[in-house]
């Protein structure tokens, strides 16, 4: 909330940010030999993350891999639905959906 001067009142103003918001569905492999993209497979991201699946390594280390690839702040990448599952939900902020499919295909 914003608040503006006019004159000796303040007047309150909302200000609402439509975000970029982008989610993509994923299937991990952790434990992995290095972090790779394998690819797209009837629309489900295959990736490969070289962190074990314990105490939630393999989940910091998807979000690191994520935004270095897509070259945003691992902020911007949240794990919404699978935490301890292998088949992700991976909301990424501040990309739209065809520059996130251009950059992992790009990867």
């Amino acid at each position: 909330m914003q608040h503006s001067r006019i004159g000796e009142k303040y007047r309150t103003c909302d200000i609402v940010a439509e975000q970029e918001l982008t989610r993509v569905i994923a299937l991990v492999q952790p434990n992995a030999h290095r972090n790779e993209i394998a690819g797209f497979r009837e629309g489900v991201l295959q990736l490969k993350i070289a962190a074990p699946p314990v105490k939630g390594k393999a989940n910091q280390e998807l979000i690191r891999f994520m935004s270095d690839v897509l070259g945003i702040s691992k902020a911007s990448v949240t794990i919404e639905k699978g935490i301890t599952s292998r088949k992700k939900t991976i909301v990424i902020t501040g990309l739209r959906q065809d520059e996130v499919s251009r950059l992992l295909e790009l990867h």
